[in-house]
């Protein structure tokens, strides 16, 4: 009999998974086996291993409810680890141990029951899985057992006082079976066959049938839920989607959005993950939205809860039921990720609950609220907004909140006034770009704690500089809860994408740029969850601005492959933007919003140009890498940078946060060391030192034409390394197909590691960019009138600036000159009138040069920028000592305020290296307070701007 079972199994094993062979077969979990695997076979229709110069086996072993509990490979690394051995033409072949090869100690090995594979190139752009796209399965052990009704890991839905039949088969000979109920035995029985009838079933259960055989012990899970008969009640007032916390701090009420569902329990910590009726939800007859409240609960303690979602009988392919968080949780916890986050991260980080799967949420009545320093933040300017982009994941080493609040100084003396952060919402994985975004209310927790973050924030704050968030809303991925409560799911393993029923999701992208599942922003559910996302991160961060990430997608009216279509102008997200905007301002009248749209000019002037009048106006990010990569590289072909003003596209306001890098683009350097111009042997820019001496003329020609700028991090450094950069130090590219793409891959830090702010190059860099981003934040003229206007060609760049309301006694003028050739040349400037015109990078304001002929032709060096003013920068030493004294500030020393004697405009205030660090504007009347309280004792310079024109005053806190 038992020579048939493993007869039997061998040709079950050959017709299922023809292209994969294990010898020998039956094999024990302490046995050598071989593994086979033939990459052309026919047998799959998921074959994807094309002409591979490695394969690798990613496996792991388990029960039969889940074969991946012990896993061995790293996706997409060429690391030799589950690297097979090629034979024979398309055969592949790896010896294992698998007791060893998984690392198992004595009681887990007694317990694997089942062995799972894929397999993959290098890279893990192509991969081999069994008919159905599903991993292979293969059974471990000559003793085997089979549940056969109901099925291993099912949940079956019955009406209170029904019964279940349980049904189990075994190979190997007489088994010893036990049946237990919510931990308790309730039947037992031997032989290789068992049957049994739990009658009168009222109140859920969990299941647990043993099968053991010699001392082996096989387990079989499943479940039953009871239909509660849903309750009807009105939802109390004021309450919102997910957790709301309640003054009585023992209490917290619920509530879920589930249309076409019939019942939903909730489980949790607080009931020992076994809900009975009285944690069935309530649902309310108007909105039909289901809602519980929870009490008995301890203030400041940790619970952790999921929703128990129930369709009695759903369509085709979707599951009866979903375990899954709260779509609005603002910490869930999750079984894939959380192992891997340092303590030193997240200390105390609330332990995952036993027994359960998937991310579950944390709820924690009485918290203690953040102690913010900062309560009343005026935010920069959007004209004079330096936005520095940031991954924190390859800022430093440690890749957390933390290292960013110890890099302060980094951005403070770079003189940037807003750090924009790529997500940093509940992402799948740890180690990401953010935009696979599953919990948009949530931190992700390998960044830190949300108090960490606020920390960041107020210290941001502390020192003038913004925070804006960029947010992922056109689409979520798989472990959304809203993506998996209406779900494709037909193999079955809890994961799927939307279906037919889904409010929230389109099942097809309605645009040809789709990532994840795709939201429809016309449904009002969708709508609802994106402005609550909006208000979580103003109202609980204190967050500046968003920037909109991917704005195409937001629109119904076009289909996946139409890109004429997306990238045309599209009325209804023109509309729902807008909408969107309306309500971010309606919670904070100068919050930053930012569209990565990179559309057509007239659609983008309808977002740059709304409610200018009132301030406001949305701000477009304006690509031109191309461009400016063609200047640093040295070269004037397809060099025209005129469309990093915002006057080239037609807007009214000055609304276009233009960049030369962002983290979707190649480096600048790296593609100066590959391609730069080496007509020039004494100064060939694929020569590090000499591209690296060019960065410097790129901040000149970019950062001061008017408007917002960007700079993605560690440009201001000359970072070379390529985006494609992998894990390993090697640089694959979409190009080459078969290594792939590592522009998601964690890249190195060398910028700390090599100290590059003491190295001479690259610090020069910094510093010329520190001194352009002073001028263009402190000085009006950068906020008025300019011109792009190259002399002869491309790469010799005048940019000219005005303003003609300000008194030619002032800096009303400014010349920008920037030599982009190989050569040395000379640049005719075209000043606009003769006089003495000062070296602005010269912060004493004494560099200076008399012009009596505007047009006689400057020497440039190779690479470099000369800029130069009609007066000297109100920054510089001698200038300070020079303004006039008509305005009196008063008391001088102060403590918590100042007035002035006279009507004014705008008052500014710089600590004494000319950082920027707080501003009053909107008109003073004589003798009005201005509150510094929140400054530190201090010696600061207060600017004062009038009709009557400007003083500088030092101004001292003591």
């Amino acid at each position: 009999m038992k020579k048939k079972l493993h007869l039997l199994f061998l040709l079950f094993a050959s017709i299922a998974f023809g292209q994969v062979t294990i010898s020998p077969s039956p094999f024990e979990v302490n046995q050598l086996i071989t593994i086979t695997v033939d990459i052309n076979s026919s047998a799959t229709d998921c074959a994807g291993i094309t002409n591979p110069d490695k394969v690798y086996m990613h496996s792991g072993v388990g029960t039969d409810s889940n074969p991946w509990t012990y896993v061995v490979g790293n996706w997409g690394q060429d690391d030799g680890i589950g690297e097979m051995t090629n034979i024979s033409g398309s055969l592949w072949q790896i010896q294992i141990t698998p007791e060893t090869y998984y690392g198992l100690t004595m009681a887990q090995a007694e317990t694997i029951t089942k062995m799972g594979m894929v397999f993959r190139n290098k890279s893990g752009t192509q991969e081999l899985k069994a008919s159905g796209c599903n991993d292979f399965f293969f059974d471990v052990g000559a003793f085997q057992a089979t549940l056969v009704t109901p099925n291993d890991g099912s949940t079956t839905i019955l009406a209170s006082g029904s019964n279940l039949s349980i049904t189990a088969n075994n190979s190997g000979g007489s088994a010893a079976y036990v049946l237990k109920a919510n931990g308790t035995t309730i039947n037992s029985n031997n032989g290789s066959s068992y049957s049994y009838t739990d009658t009168n079933i009222t109140a859920n259960k969990n299941y647990v049938l043993e099968v053991t055989l010699s001392g082996t012990t096989i387990s079989k899970n499943f479940n039953v839920i009871i239909n509660p008969g849903t309750a009807t009640q009105a939802l109390p007032a004021g309450m919102e989607d997910g957790i709301n916390y309640n003054t009585d701090t023992t209490k917290a009420t619920l509530v879920l959005d589930a249309p076409n569902k019939d019942f939903v329990y909730i489980a949790g910590s607080f009931n020992n993950w076994q809900p009975d009726g009285t944690y069935a939800m309530k649902k309310d007859g108007t909105t039909g939205k289901f809602w519980l409240e929870v009490d008995g609960l301890t203030p400041g303690q940790n619970y952790t809860y999921q929703y128990w979602v129930v369709d009695e009988t759903p369509i085709a392919n979707s599951p009866s039921l979903v375990k899954t968080a709260d779509p609005y949780s603002t910490l869930v916890l999750s079984p894939f990720d959380d192992p891997f986050i340092p303590a030193s991260t997240y200390p105390n980080l609330p332990t995952y609950p036993a027994g359960q799967e998937r991310e579950v949420t944390v709820l924690q009545t009485g918290q203690t609220p953040y102690a913010w320093q900062v309560t009343n933040f005026a935010k920069p300017k959007k004209e004079d907004l330096i936005v520095y982009e940031v991954l924190i994941r390859d800022f430093d080493a440690d890749r957390n909140f933390q290292n960013l609040i110890d890099r302060i100084d980094y951005f403070k003396n770079l003189n940037v006034n807003a750090i924009e952060l790529m997500p940093i919402m509940e992402f799948e994985g740890n180690e990401s770009w953010g935009y696979n975004t599953a919990f948009h209310l949530a931190l992700d927790k390998y960044y830190g704690t949300s108090d960490k973050f606020k920390e960041f924030v107020d210290l941001c704050h502390q020192n003038g500089i913004a925070v804006i968030l960029d947010v992922a809303l056109n689409h979520a991925f798989g472990r959304n809860p809203m993506v998996r409560m209406w779900m494709n799911d037909p193999d079955n393993d809890g994961w799927g994408d939307p279906s037919s029923e889904n409010p929230y999701f389109n099942q097809v992208a309605t645009h040809s740029y789709s990532v994840g599942s795709d939201f429809n922003h016309q449904q009002s559910r969708t709508q609802y969850y994106t402005e609550r996302v909006i208000k979580h991160w103003i109202e609980e961060y204190n967050i500046d601005g968003f920037r909109w990430d991917l704005t195409k997608g937001f629109t119904q009216e076009c289909t996946s492959g139409d890109d004429g279509c997306t990238n045309g102008y599209r009325n209804d997200r023109v509309a729902i933007l807008k909408q969107y905007a309306d309500y971010s301002w309606s919670l904070d009248a100068n919050h930053y919003v930012i569209f990565e749209h990179l559309g057509q000019d007239n659609e983008e002037k309808q977002w740059a140009d709304y409610r200018l009048g009132e301030g406001k106006g949305i701000m477009m990010w304006g690509k031109m890498t191309d461009q400016y990569n063609q200047l640093t590289k040295g070269f004037a072909s397809n060099a025209n940078i005129s469309r990093m003003g915002h006057n080239s596209r037609g807007f009214n306001g000055p609304r276009l946060i233009g960049y030369a890098e962002s983290h979707d683009e190649e480096r600048l350097m790296y593609k100066n060391l590959q391609e730069g111009n080496t007509a020039l042997s004494s100064h060939n820019v694929q020569n590090l030192n000499t591209a690296l001496s060019r960065m410097s003329a790129l901040g000149a020609a970019s950062l001061t034409i008017p408007g917002p700028k960007m700079i993605w991090h560690f440009g201001a450094l000359g970072m070379e390394n390529s985006i494609f950069t992998c894990g390993n130090g090697s640089v694959n590219t979409p190009s080459d197909p078969t290594a792939g793409d590592c522009k998601l891959d964690t890249k190195p830090q060398p910028q700390w590691t090599n100290n590059w702010l003491a190295d001479a190059n690259r610090a020069k860099i910094y510093n010329d960019w520190a001194r352009i981003i002073q001028l263009k934040v402190n000085e009006p003229v950068f906020e008025a009138n300019y011109a792009i206007s190259p002399y002869i060609n491309d790469i010799r760049q005048r940019i000219y600036l005005w303003d003609d309301t300000i008194p030619v006694t002032e800096l009303k003028n400014v010349v920008i000159l920037c030599n982009f050739s190989v050569a040395d040349l000379t640049i005719v400037p075209d000043f606009p009138y003769p006089g003495t015109w000062y070296d602005l990078m010269d912060e004493t304001g004494a560099t200076s040069m008399i012009v009596t002929n505007t047009a006689d032709p400057i020497a440039i060096p190779a690479g470099q920028f000369r800029i130069f003013g009609n007066q000297q920068s109100v920054l510089s030493t001698q200038q300070f000592q020079s303004i006039s004294n008509t305005i009196s500030l008063y008391p001088n020393p102060a403590s918590s305020s100042f007035k002035l004697d006279k009507k004014v405009e705008e008052v500014l205030i710089y600590d004494i290296t000319g950082k920027q660090i707080k501003s009053f504007e909107g008109g003073f009347t004589a003798g009005q307070t201005f509150d510094i309280s929140e400054l530190s004792k201090a010696l600061y310079l207060v600017k004062i701007i009038s009709n009557e024109g400007t003083a500088t005053k030092r101004l001292l806190i003591e």
